[in-house]
């Protein structure tokens, strides 16, 4: 007969805790639950809210892209008229003739009398220098001519006297032969003398040096008391002929076929000289030459272009912006660059009829001074001006004299 053991029975405390136990992990699955139903909440508040910001900003864009009612907008008119084509290029003013004297002879400067900045006339005096050493040398040669020419005139005299005596026999043909020669060795002699005079008057004449052309004087280099030499790279003084005056500009060797092609192979063409800003327009002058070979490492090409220059204005060595007109175009549609508006290479234009603007697309040409040469707009029509951030093909509009404070200028297509 089997003996079985008797079963223990559980304690109370062992129940206990078994029963705590389950009960606390019910309890984990619980919070875990709620945990994960928070954040769910939580996402669903944030991707809501973004999906109603967007909504805004889409009826937001909408609006300002669809605009209700009428766009009030300035207009300008397209009128037929000529139109010029320019090369645009940066230019040096360069004077007409720029002299630096330097000394003839060597002396002592005794006068300056010019001032600096003086504008002075061909002929005004500049530099004295002490000329007695050279008053002294012209003495001398005037003496030595005088004494050879009263040599020579007594040659001559008894030249005279043998041609007689020859002609009765009383002399010998060689004796009349040796006066010859005397004569034409004091001629010679005399010849010389001249020579040697009119040099030392000249060495007179350096020693007071006059302006050899009509300019500016530049700033003082040299005062009385200075020592010069002759023939010296010392500047004394430097003049520069403002009045013409000339600019050198540079033209592409692409626009140089277009340039040659006009009257007089470009000579004569009209080159305007601006400031740096583009703003003010300093002269007008004309073109007078052309440099004789192109430039390799630019590929460009000299032109000079002579100005009047009455103000003053243009300066020796300036910087100048030009404007080469090479040909005028007749007869064109012309309309303010401000009213074509542009979408990627292409151009357009809101023409206004019947207070309604209707999108038309139009080929641009040459532009200068605020204005385009179009072609696909008739001569008369009325185009949109301002306000193209509003403007759609189709739009209601609203003429008014001044552009209105929303306006933007140019715009791209909507």
């Amino acid at each position: 007969m089997e003996q079985h053991e008797p079963v223990q029975p559980v304690p109370p405390d062992h129940q206990l805790s078994t029963t705590t136990a389950a009960a606390r992990k019910k309890g984990k699955h619980w919070i875990w639950i709620l945990v994960l139903l928070f954040v769910g909440f939580i996402f669903y508040l944030i991707f809501r809210h973004g999906g109603e910001q967007t909504s805004q900003s889409g009826a937001a864009a909408g609006g300002r892209r669809a605009f209700v009612g009428p766009v009030t907008l300035s207009t300008a008119t397209a009128t037929k008229g000529d139109i010029g084509v320019y090369l645009d290029a940066i230019g040096t003013v360069t004077a007409l003739y720029t002299d630096s004297i330097t000394a003839q002879v060597t002396g002592v400067i005794t006068a300056v009398h010019y001032k600096e900045g003086q504008f002075v006339k061909k002929g005004d005096p500049l530099i004295d220098i002490d000329d007695r050493p050279y008053q002294a040398q012209v003495i001398q040669a005037q003496g030595a001519l005088e004494r050879d020419q009263n040599l020579l005139a007594q040659a001559e005299m008894d030249l005279k006297r043998y041609q007689d005596a020859w002609a009765k026999n009383a002399i010998q043909r060689q004796t009349l032969e040796d006066q010859e020669k005397i004569a034409l060795q004091d001629q010679g002699t005399v010849k010389n003398d001249e020579g040697t005079l009119r040099y030392d008057q000249v060495q007179v004449v350096y020693c007071h040096i006059d302006a050899p052309i009509s300019g500016r004087v530049g700033l003082r280099l040299v005062d009385p008391g200075n020592l010069v030499t002759a023939n010296s790279t010392t500047t004394l003084v430097v003049i520069t002929q403002t009045q013409p005056i000339t600019v050198v500009a540079t033209i592409s060797e692409d626009s140089l076929a277009e340039v040659l092609a006009q009257p007089h192979h470009g000579v004569d063409l009209p080159l305007e000289a601006l400031d740096r800003a583009n703003e003010h327009k300093i002269g007008t002058g004309k073109v007078t030459s052309f440099d004789n070979q192109i430039d390799t490492t630019t590929g460009t090409i000299k032109v000079r272009a002579l100005f009047e220059n009455r103000n003053s204005e243009l300066y020796p060595n300036q910087f100048v912006n030009t404007r080469l007109l090479v040909k005028t175009l007749h007869n064109q549609i012309l309309l303010p660059s401000s009213a074509i508006q542009h979408n990627g290479s292409a151009a357009f234009v809101y023409v206004i009829q019947n207070s309604q603007a209707a999108m038309r697309t139009v080929k641009t040409g040459v532009s200068d001074a605020g204005e385009t040469a179009v072609e696909g707009v008739n001569e008369g029509e009325i185009v949109a001006d301002s306000s193209f951030d509003k403007l759609q093909n189709g739009s209601k509009v609203v003429i008014t004299q001044s552009p209105p404070p929303s306006s933007t200028g140019q715009g791209n297509a909507p």
